[in-house]
């Protein structure tokens, strides 16, 4: 599963803001470059395009396939979405440009960005699905050969081969239209300018009007339902009617701030010069977004006050609860212990380093030996997919925090360098779904003596599968 696939799975599991910020900075780059070419270069249409493109992604994002191409979905979404903004306009400006543009081409052997760039992304369009595919990933998303390889279920070779005859169709596609080009020229030219940086801000801007006003808002209105039950029912009443008045509110002023916007472009049209239309218009843009922000950061105030305080509180009597639970299993059979490690590690050989390999996760012995294999190779996925999934962001934020997939890589190998074998000496059932598995690691030392280590694993059972929770230390 790429990063994309499983920030997006993420945010239509959850719900989590966070998830669709990820996305959003990922991608805001591709969506506004092409807005802004759809929109003949107007920054502001482009934003607003930009906008209503990642709000649409957070309407339907639980509706789409798993292995959906997501720059994809995005460049479609974005060229429909311009196209319906312009309307009528869009097209005759297009049309007129387009005349201007293939009379001074004829003169040129080599494309001028600002030329090939209007008929472009409807160039993009008219290639079927593998070649789009293959020019969003090179071109707008910035892959090499091999990661578009990859992408595409093939070698880097066959990659760039697909690049090159999607290329060549292009070159087709627009001397048809009055562009005279090459594919080698359209190659730079993408490369180029295929992707511009949008304004500064307009990730977060994106991302907050999505979260109020797309699904997440109604996935965080559920978290909110579910989480409420340990609250008092006045507390209750309060959160719930201050997120209604506050979506309520945020909903009006962005409808109420859409259509001002439109009454003003009506009548300064007929008595304002064209620069002082567009300074009025962004006047009336920033005010609403700041109206915005500001009931944003309200709700996020609000959301942090009482209900957060009492939900830490619980969450650490819970905790507290479990532990005890967990030292008191233990200290029921700390007598008998000794003596079944002794005669455990006396009647089952240990695994050695040689035959270990991937065992699967139907027992917690099997998840012990296929959690060690995946580190002792390097195999960062298998090791995510060994651990519950509440612990999996903490685990990518330890290993890949400024590094790269390889350096993560020799990271988990490293860890486990000296462990020549390994044996499961007991496993301590805690409740039905948690276990403690005691696990013997034979370890060369740096001065080539074997020694021995013993660690506590604690393993959760999470859709009939054992996964990896934390290595357990008692508290005395």
């Amino acid at each position: 599963m790429t990063d994309h696939q499983h920030w997006l799975a993420e945010y239509a599991r959850t719900g989590s803001d966070a998830a669709f910020r990820e996305l959003v900075s990922r991608y805001v780059d591709l969506v506004y470059s092409t807005a802004l070419r759809l929109v003949g270069g107007d920054t502001h249409r482009a934003e607003d395009v930009a906008q209503t493109v990642f709000m649409n992604l957070a309407r339907v994002a639980r509706k789409l396939p798993p292995d959906v191409k997501l720059g994809g979905w995005l460049h479609r979404d974005t060229c429909f979405t311009a196209a319906t903004l312009m309307r009528g306009e869009r097209r005759r400006q297009s049309r007129e440009r387009q005349a201007s543009e293939m009379n001074a081409l004829h003169h040129h052997s080599e494309p001028d960005y600002s030329l090939v760039a209007p008929a472009l992304d409807e160039a993009i369009n008219e290639l079927d699905e593998a070649d789009r595919t293959a020019i969003l990933l090179r071109f707008f998303e910035q892959n090499d050969f091999r990661s578009v390889g990859v992408a595409l279920g093939s070698n880097e070779d066959a990659a760039r081969m697909r690049v090159n005859r999607a290329l060549e169709k292009l070159e087709s596609y627009l001397k048809q239209h009055g562009i005279t080009t090459t594919a080698a020229s359209l190659g730079l030219v993408l490369s180029a300018n295929a992707v511009q940086a949008a304004p500064v801000g307009l990730a977060l801007t994106i991302a907050t009007a999505a979260a109020l006003t797309g699904t997440t808002l109604a996935t965080t209105a559920t978290v909110t339902a579910t989480k409420a039950i340990a609250m008092t029912a006045l507390q209750k009443t309060i959160v719930t009617a201050t997120i209604a008045v506050l979506a309520g509110v945020g909903i009006y002023e962005a409808r109420h701030a859409s259509q001002l916007r439109d009454e003003i472009q009506t009548v300064k049209r007929l008595t304002m010069p064209l620069e002082t239309q567009l300074q009025q218009l962004t006047t009336e843009r920033d005010q609403a977004t700041n109206q915005l922000s500001d009931l944003l950061a309200e709700n996020t105030r609000l959301k942090s006050d009482a209900r957060t305080r009492e939900l830490l509180k619980l969450r650490g009597e819970i905790g507290v609860l479990r532990q005890r639970v967990v030292d008191l299993s233990l200290q029921s059979q700390t007598a008998s212990m000794a003596t079944t490690q002794n005669a455990l590690t006396n009647s089952t050989a240990p695994i050695l380093r040689e035959a270990w390999g991937f065992a699967g996760y139907q027992t917690p012995a099997a998840a012990v030996q296929t959690l060690i294999w995946a580190k002792s190779t390097g195999d960062f996925q298998t090791f995510l997919n060994s651990i519950v999934p509440e612990e999996k962001d903490a685990v990518i934020n330890g290993y890949r925090a400024s590094q790269s997939l390889e350096q993560a890589s020799s990271k988990l190998q490293a860890e486990t360098k000296q462990v020549q074998g390994l044996q499961v000496l007991r496993e301590i059932p805690i409740d039905d779904a948690t276990v403690i598995v005691q696990t013997l690691f034979q370890v060369h030392s740096t001065s080539g003596e074997p020694l021995q280590e013993t660690l506590q694993m604690v393993f959760k059972k999470e859709n009939e599968e054992w996964k990896y929770y934390n290595e357990y230390v008692p508290k005395h």
